[in-house]
Order: structure tokens, then C-alpha cells, then sequence
């Protein structure tokens, strides 16, 4: 049977050949750019945007969803791991859960579930 496809090109896996000197150098004024200019748009992730004129309620649902499939990613991640590993992802997982939190009190406080009182933004941090 002939084969459809080509082989890949073979390639050396040496994780030596990306210094970290000269990754920097090539970074660093991109993101020096962003940071004194946070108008400007980012380099790295311009690919992706959101359609214009999306409700804020619908972005703010994404992204709890977003972060409620991190959290299950992330637990499950975790329960693989051991020691320092296990820590790191666990830091991340609950960074996620506050998130989560954060972005539902976000919508209760745009559109108040049915019987419950609206949640009055305060002062306090």
C-alpha cells in the first residue's frame, strides 16, 4: 500500500538551542511596549477577539464557565501530581475558584437571580 502522506522533517530535539538570554532579548521590548503603553495593542494575542456589542452578562457567564472547566482541568491535574507538583496546581486551582467567585458576584450584581435581593456594591475590599 503506497503512503499518502510524506514523512515529517526530522528534527534534533534539543532543548539547549533556546537560550533564555537571547529569548529575552527578543521579548523584552514587546512586553516593555505593553507595560508603558497598555493601550497598544498586544502582540502576542491580537488573533483572538470577542464580537463587538456582546452583553456584558453574556461575556461574564463565558468566562465563569471558562473558569469552572479550568477548575475541573486543574483539579484533575493535581490529583496526578505529588509533592511541590501537586501544590502549584492546587494554587492555580483555587486562583480559578476565586475567579469563578468573583465573576458570579459580578452577575448577581448586573441581573439579581429571581427571588433573590439585589446585591448592593459596597466599598469594602
Amino acid at each position: 500500500m503506497k503512503k499518502q502522506t510524506p514523512n515529517p522533517p526530522e528534527t534534533q530535539a534539543d532543548d539547549d538551542s533556546l537560550d533564555p538570554v537571547e529569548l529575552s532579548e527578543v521579548t523584552e521590548p514587546a512586553i516593555s511596549a505593553r507595560l508603558r503603553n497598555p493601550r497598544r495593542a498586544d502582540p502576542i494575542s491580537h488573533i483572538f477577539t470577542i464580537v463587538p456589542g456582546v452583553h456584558t452578562e453574556t461575556l461574564l457567564s463565558h468566562a465563569c464557565e471558562t473558569l469552572a472547566s479550568l477548575n475541573v482541568l486543574i483539579t484533575d491535574l493535581a490529583c496526578k501530581l505529588e509533592s511541590s507538583n501537586r501544590n502549584v496546581a492546587l494554587t492555580i486551582q483555587q486562583l480559578a475558584v476565586v475567579a469563578e467567585l468573583l465573576v458570579n458576584r459580578a452577575l448577581d450584581t448586573i441581573d439579581p437571580p429571581e427571588g433573590a435581593t439585589a446585591v448592593q456594591p459596597g466599598t469594602q475590599h
